[in-house]
Order: structure tokens, then sequence, then C-alpha cells
């Protein structure tokens, strides 16, 4: 299976939109509000926490379904 079939499946694609999303979360945090020390975290940051917990299974289901089937592609879309 080639690289850019494997990324119309659901599972591989979302492990990486999930990474994309948080970081444009992070840059467009910093776009606004810049780089400062705040006292409380706020809800991006906690947003940020949600969406990388949250990809780890879901990479964990890529894994096992794609890397027995095609290791070269599967290795790349991870």
């Amino acid at each position: 299976m080639r690289f850019s079939s494997m990324l119309k499946q659901p599972s591989a694609l979302l492990p990486l939109a999930m990474s994309f999303a948080a970081l444009a979360l992070v840059l467009g945090h910093v776009a606004v509000f810049g780089v400062v020390r705040e006292a409380d975290e706020g809800a991006a940051a906690d947003i940020f926490q949600l969406l990388i917990v949250a990809e780890l299974p879901i990479v964990v289901i890529f894994a096992f379904k794609w890397l027995p089937r095609a290791p070269g592609a599967a290795f790349r879309a991870m």
C-alpha cells in the first residue's frame, strides 16, 4: 500500500489531524497572547493536553492495524 493511499484511512489521518490541531492551538495562543508566564495554565493548555492524551490510543490502534499489513508505509505515517 502506498503512503498517500494510507493517509486516506481514518486511523492514519486522525492522529495527524490531532497533532496539527495541537500545533495550531499552541501557535495561535502564542500569536494572540505572546509567550508570557501565567499563574493558571488556561483553557488552551487543557485542550492541548487532552488532544495529546487522546491521540495515544488512536496511534496504538493504527499500529496494530497497519504495521502487519504495510510496515513501510505505516512507519512513514507514524
